[in-house]
């Protein structure tokens, strides 16, 4: 499935519409000012464009950096390390219901003109959210894309691993790099960098903040495709993305893995969750033979899961 990409027939379509760039902080003074630096040649050729940057609380000077560069982004502070959802909430808040938005992680660095190549596909009724490709500091390929998490790729990822998983392409993650190629609809994309259009956010609704971090961007995409639109991967739009952190980190990663389980519960039997429970701790325990303080975060995350979903918050989509 092919869709539109900006060029010089649509540029004034693609640019009458406000794009509104979210931002999301959190003691992220050491990578912020890159992303800061490039956002106007990101934005170029978007007209109408505001930048909130919503902090959860830093306690480094990342505020202080925000308002000191000329971009000239406007701050939100929440007062609250409420997670990377909420975050994104608050400045959506505070935003116009139509504008568009580009979201992205302060360790993301725009090309030139990348916003406008993400906004374009969004002119189809159809496209709810664009993502971009995205590249490594070192300019290689980051492997971006997923599949909808099942109990095949739980066990694929368990048993085969990264390096194997690579020539087969059967886990969560697509690997093959021939899909990034071509633009394509897929099932979702890592929420470092991804736009979602005015129509498509009043439609989903809020981020669900119970996540905190790391699968909210699994559980909107899938809303965004249960309310009939499609995530479309558009690959002239280029980004490097920095990040990596929870692989180095052994709290960030158990967040990740108690996350992955959750995020599956929420949509299969408890029978199938268990499945894909055991996956998951068969893979991190495999990976934890070595010593690796990380996996085995991992695999306790895995063993010790509890759903623990606030009544509160219900999705849009979910109300229908």
């Amino acid at each position: 499935m092919r869709f539109a990409t900006a060029n010089h027939t649509d540029h004034d379509r693609v640019n009458d519409r406000p794009l509104a760039v979210v931002i999301v902080t959190y003691n992220s003074a050491n990578t912020l000012c890159g992303l800061l630096d490039t956002l106007a040649d990101g934005l170029r050729g978007i007209a109408r464009t505001e930048i909130v940057v919503v902090d959860n609380a830093s306690a480094d000077n990342s505020v202080a950096i925000v308002r000191k560069h000329p971009v000239g982004a406007r701050v939100v502070q929440t007062g609250r390390n409420g997670g990377y959802a909420a975050g994104i909430n608050a400045a959506v808040a505070t935003i116009d219901n139509d504008a568009d938005l580009l979201v992205l992680n302060p360790d993301i660095r725009l090309s030139p003109g990348v916003a406008a190549l993400l906004v374009a596909p969004l002119r189809e009724a159809s496209v709810a959210i664009t993502v971009p490709k995205m590249l490594h500091e070192d300019g290689t390929l980051f492997h971006s894309l997923r599949r909808e998490p099942s109990l095949q790729t739980a066990w694929a990822d368990a048993l085969l691993g990264t390096r194997l998983g690579y020539g087969l392409d059967r886990g969560e993650c697509v690997c093959a790099d021939s899909r990034y190629e071509t633009n394509d609809v897929v099932d979702w994309a890592s929420g470092a960098a991804l736009a979602v259009s005015a129509r498509a956010r009043a439609e989903i609704g809020d981020w669900d903040e119970s996540f905190f971090l790391y699968s909210e961007e699994v559980d909107y995409q899938r809303r965004a495709r249960a309310a009939g639109f499609h995530i479309v991967y558009v690959p002239q739009a280029r980004v490097v993305h920095i990040g990596g952190e929870y692989s180095r980190n052994a709290q960030l990663y158990s967040i990740l893995t108690a996350n992955r389980v959750r995020d599956y519960a929420r949509h299969h039997s408890a029978f199938s969750t268990l499945q894909f429970r055991l996956a998951v701790l068969t893979g991190e325990a495999l990976r934890s033979v070595g010593g690796s303080p990380v996996h085995r975060a991992g695999a306790k995350a895995a063993l010790q899961f509890r759903e623990r979903r606030p009544a509160s918050f219900i999705p849009k989509a979910n109300n229908a």
